[in-house]
C-alpha cells in the first residue's frame, strides 16, 4: 500500500507529510502489522534487564510529543523513544525546516526542539500506559539561562514513567548544544545527573546520544567520561551537519541536520571506534541509514547492541521492521547463529 501511497506523500510538504503520519496513526489508521515471525527467536534481546520481542526501536523525533509511542509498538518496534522534549513548550526554528532529499534516501531537518513542553508530555504518558519499552529523550530550552538545570528538570519530570532517559547533546539545531561533547561539561552534566538521580532515589537508565561530527580525541575523552559516570548506553549517533560532499539532491547545501542513508557508513565507523573503547561496559544504541536487513547487519557487526531509525520509515513506510527482519533473518541463517546477539561486534574481532 506505501509503494502505491508513495508518489502522493512525497508531493506533500515534508512537515505536512509527518503531521499526517502522525495523524493517521492515532486514529488507528494504519493497520496492526507486527508478525508473528517463526524466526523471532533470532531477534529476542533485552534491553536494561527487560525482555523485548527484536532490537529495533523508533528514534526520538518521529513522536516528538508522545502522541503514538503504543502504535508504534504495534507497528512491530522492539522499543519506542520519543522526544526530544524540553522543559517548557517551544515552537522551534522558522519553516521551512524539514527537506526530503529524495534522490539521497535523505532528510536535513532544523525542527529546534519543536514540542509541547514536559507537562503536557508527562500528562499524556500517564493518560495512555505504555505497551512496551519507551525512552524519552529530553533537552533544553533554546532560551534557557541554565541548560543543565534543563536537563534536570526533564529527569525529574520523567524518571517516574520511562524505561530510560536519553540526554540529548547532539542536535545541530541548538545552538551551542554541541559544547557538552567538551570533557569538563559533560563530565559537570554527567555528574549533576547521576546526584539527580540519587536524590529521586531513582535507578533509572541513562542514555547519551552524541553527535557523529566528532574526531579520534574526543571519542576517547567521551568514553572514558561514560565509563566513569556509569552510563547504562550510547546512541550513536545524531544528524550530521556536514557529510554533503556526496550529496545528489539538488537541497543538500539546507542548513540542518543530516539523517539517512548518506550517514550509515560515518555511523558504523563510529560505532566501532566507541565499540573498541568501551569494552561492552556500555551498551550501543546505533543510528544511521537504518532500512534493511544487510543495514542493520552492519550496525551489529560493528559493535551495535540495538538500532534506531526514523528516515529509513519515511522511505520504506510502516512495514519497515518487519522488511528489516525479513532480511535479517536469512543473514543471520546463513552464518548459523541462533540468535543476532552472537554477531555483535565482529568486525572488531576481525
Amino acid at each position: 500500500m506505501f509503494s502505491n501511497l508513495r508518489s502522493l506523500i512525497f508531493k506533500l510538504d515534508p512537515e505536512k507529510a509527518h503531521t499526517l503520519a502522525i495523524k493517521s496513526l492515532k486514529f488507528n489508521f494504519v493497520p496492526y502489522l507486527s508478525q508473528n515471525e517463526e524466526n523471532d527467536s533470532l531477534f529476542k534481546t533485552k534491553l536494561f534487564d527487560k525482555e523485548i520481542k527484536n532490537p529495533i526501536g523508533m528514534a526520538a523525533g518521529f513522536d516528538k510529543n508522545a502522541e503514538v509511542y503504543n502504535q508504534l509498538f504495534k507497528l512491530g518496534f522492539g522499543f519506542v523513544e520519543v522526544g526530544t522534549i524540553t522543559p517548557l513548550s517551544q515552537y522551534g526554528n522558522s519553516k521551512p525546516r524539514v527537506f526530503r532529499l529524495v534522490e539521497d534516501e535523505a532528510l536535513i531537518n532544523r525542527l529546534g526542539f519543536n514540542n509541547h513542553g514536559a507537562q503536557n508530555v508527562l500528562e499524556r504518558i500517564k493518560r495512555n500506559s505504555k505497551i512496551g519499552i519507551l525512552g524519552i529523550n529530553i533537552g533544553p530550552n533554546k532560551e534557557t539561562q541554565n541548560r543543565l538545570e534543563d536537563f534536570l528538570s526533564g529527569l525529574r519530570s520523567f524518571y517516574e514513567v520511562a524505561d530510560y532517559i536519553t540526554i540529548n547533546i547532539s542536535s545541530p539545531n541548538t545552538e551551542n548544544l554541541r559544547n557538552f561533547h567538551n570533557e569538563m561539561q559533560l563530565e559537570e552534566l554527567l555528574k549533576e545527573v547521576k546526584k539527580e538521580k540519587k536524590n529521586l532515589s531513582s535507578k533509572i537508565p541513562i542514555v547519551v546520544k552524541i553527535a557523529p561530527d566528532i574526531n579520534d580525541d574526543e571519542i576517547e575523552k567521551i568514553s572514558e567520561v561514560l565509563i566513569n559516570n556509569e552510563i547504562e548506553a550510547i546512541i550513536i549517533s545524531n544528524t550530521s551537519d556536514a557529510t554533503r560532499e556526496k550529496l545528489k539532491d539538488i537541497q543538500k547545501h539546507q542548513r540542518g541536520g543530516l539523517s539517512g542513508k548518506p550517514i550509515e557508513d560515518k555511523s558504523n565507523i563510529l560505532i566501532n571506534k566507541f565499540h573498541r573503547l568501551l569494552k561492552n561496559q556500555i551498551k550501543i544504541i546505533g543510528v544511521g541509514g537504518v532500512d534493511s536487513g544487510i543495514s542493520a547487519y552492519n550496525k551489529f557487526l560493528a559493535g551495535a547492541s540495538y538500532v534506531q531509525l526514523y528516515t529509513g520509515m519515511v522511505y520504506k513506510g510502516p512495514n519497515v521492521v518487519n522488511i528489516i527482519k525479513n532480511d535479517l533473518s536469512k543473514l543471520l541463517l546463513k552464518d548459523g547463529v541462533k540468535n543476532f546477539t552472537e554477531i555483535i561486534g565482529n568486525k572488531s574481532k576481525s
